[in-house]
């Protein structure tokens, strides 16, 4: 099937389109019920919302429920998310958001500008390679090396925060706020001081901070050689 032969996307479709591709670049195997709890909509919602979609030729639906992109829909999601990233990216740099209104700010206007306007904004950055959160635009390739989740960092090991994953971001502000609140953003650098069954403490400019485990799961730093 050719992209011509593809229906129109409406918001609906971008929105499980952009979910699918968020849950998938986090190296999870998508599946209907992420879907439900990601968009907040019932499982029968789901259910009839992927028909569509395999009809129209946007996903694949495997016989085990997993879901994936077609190539066309690939390009969609792609689209929507470049789009997302790079007015992150000015709202942080040229307007001065925090990282954790950014996002909000970006889901709300994300819609009503033009592409050309999107791409001019783009370009007048230099064409940056990440959002403020660390995750990757589309077609471009962060500079930072291999990371980790901060909950798998060896104690005492100083690291950079490179990127908060997409599902922190999903979480809502808090965690960003969270995260802001002690100065630890981009580029920051971190020493995980503590770790129990609850999560992992941490020590950063602003003090420590305590991460519950899901959320330590979401924070990705790049360890640096020198051991603090």
């Amino acid at each position: 099937m050719s992209d011509a032969d593809l229906a129109p996307h409406s918001i609906t479709v971008d929105r499980y389109l952009e979910a699918i591709y968020y849950i998938a670049a986090e190296g999870e195997v998508v599946r209907p019920g992420q879907l439900s709890a990601w968009l907040a909509v019932s499982a029968p919602t789901v259910s009839e919302a992927l028909r569509r979609l395999a009809r129209d030729g946007w996903i694949d639906v495997a016989p085990d429920r997993s879901v994936a992109l077609t190539a066309a829909g690939e390009r969609v999601a792609a689209s929507i998310v470049r789009r997302h990233r790079v007015l992150e990216r000015w709202l942080v740099d040229v307007l001065g958001f925090d990282w954790a209104a950014a996002d909000t700010e970006a889901e709300r206007i994300a819609t009503t500008v033009s592409d050309e306007v999107i791409n001019r904004i783009d370009v007048s950055m230099g064409t940056p390679t990440t959002c403020p959160h660390g995750n990757a635009i589309p077609g471009r390739t962060p500079a930072y090396g291999p990371l980790v989740p901060i909950g798998d960092l060896t104690p005492g090991v100083r690291a950079r925060v490179r990127r908060i994953s997409e599902m922190g971001e999903h979480e809502g502000e808090h965690l960003l706020q969270l995260l802001a609140g002690y100065g630890i953003g981009e580029d920051c650098a971190v020493v995980v001081t503590g770790r129990d069954a609850s999560g992992t403490t941490l020590h950063a400019d602003g003090g420590d901070v305590h991460l519950p485990t899901m959320a330590s799961r979401t924070v990705w730093v790049e360890p640096e050689s020198v051991p603090a």
